[in-house]
């Protein structure tokens, strides 16, 4: 029973792994732009929904939109702002500038919060449900649910829809696209609006059993990456795979092992993968 309480939370957790991932999967599948602040949109996400909470007074229903909404307008200023003159120059420029702004972002939150911690109340969506032996924690049941919904979802907006079929043209050749009446850059604006809005809703669904600091994201930043490499760069539903598999790895470690430790299974099947795969569990070679 012990192993299957493990199994079960590691999938809860891991599908919030899996969604903000996905956001930073996404941009690189489509632009091959390399996102280092990605864990600091988390960490923005993260405040949105304390202080929705803690200013606003409402719960989850209200403040994970307003997070999704919130981290959409900011990924789509990033890239009109920034990356889209960034991708004429060298990959070194790109890697410079996302590293700035995740700076800029963590610098200002410490200017502007301190560099305390804060936190939701833990029963602020329910306490703990007991099924059949089970003991599963509302906020992590409506964090993994909702992340798991959300990122099939992304999966099925590229893959059956038009508005998909155009940004996966745009990625696969922006001269090609352009010739054939797609336009390149609100495509490639939405494509950085969507994947930092799946990023918004995991945030604001990790504030609800996480800490909240301006240095919350770097962690983050290291497990996003993690996550896409197992998966495959480009690969939403290699993402969903890596994010499930990692949340399980880790809770069955941290059991084990110990929580100090839980990460080192982690990476030692990271290292191990890329010996064997080195394009990931469902990248293309």
């Amino acid at each position: 029973m012990i192993l299957l309480q493990l199994g079960v939370d590691g999938l809860l957790l891991g599908a919030v792994y899996a969604l903000f991932s996905s956001g930073l999967t996404l941009i690189w599948g489509m632009m091959n732009v390399v996102n280092f602040a990605h864990g600091d949109f988390v960490m923005v996400a993260m405040y949105v929904a304390f202080f929705a909470f803690t200013l606003l007074g409402v719960g989850p229903i209200v403040f994970v939109p307003l997070a999704a909404i919130t981290l959409f307008g900011l990924g789509v200023l990033v890239y009109v702002a920034l990356v889209r003159h960034v991708m004429r120059g060298p990959m070194l420029a790109q890697i410079i500038s996302t590293f700035g702004l995740a700076l800029f972002l963590r610098y200002a939150a410490l200017w502007l919060f301190s560099a305390n911690f804060v936190s939701l109340p833990d029963t602020l969506v329910g306490g703990v449900y007991d099924l059949g032996g089970l003991r599963l924690s509302a906020s992590h049941l409506l964090a993994g649910a909702t992340a798991l919904v959300l990122t099939l979802g992304m999966h099925l907006l590229l893959t059956r829809t038009d508005l998909g079929s155009r940004m996966l043209a745009v990625s696969e050749d922006r001269t090609a696209a352009a010739l054939v009446g797609i336009r390149p850059d609100p495509m490639q604006a939405l494509a950085w609006g969507i994947g930092a809005a799946s990023t918004g809703v995991a945030g604001a669904l990790i504030a609800l059993f996480f800490y909240v600091s301006p240095e919350v994201g770097n962690s983050f930043t290291l497990l996003a990456f993690v996550t896409v490499c197992l998966g495959g760069f480009g690969s939403v539903p290699g993402a969903l795979l890596a994010g499930l598999a990692i949340g399980v790895i880790q809770s069955i470690s941290a059991y084990f092992l110990g929580p100090a430790t839980k990460d080192v299974a982690v990476y030692a099947l990271f290292v191990l993968l890329l010996w064997v795969r080195p394009q990931g569990l469902l990248g293309r070679a």
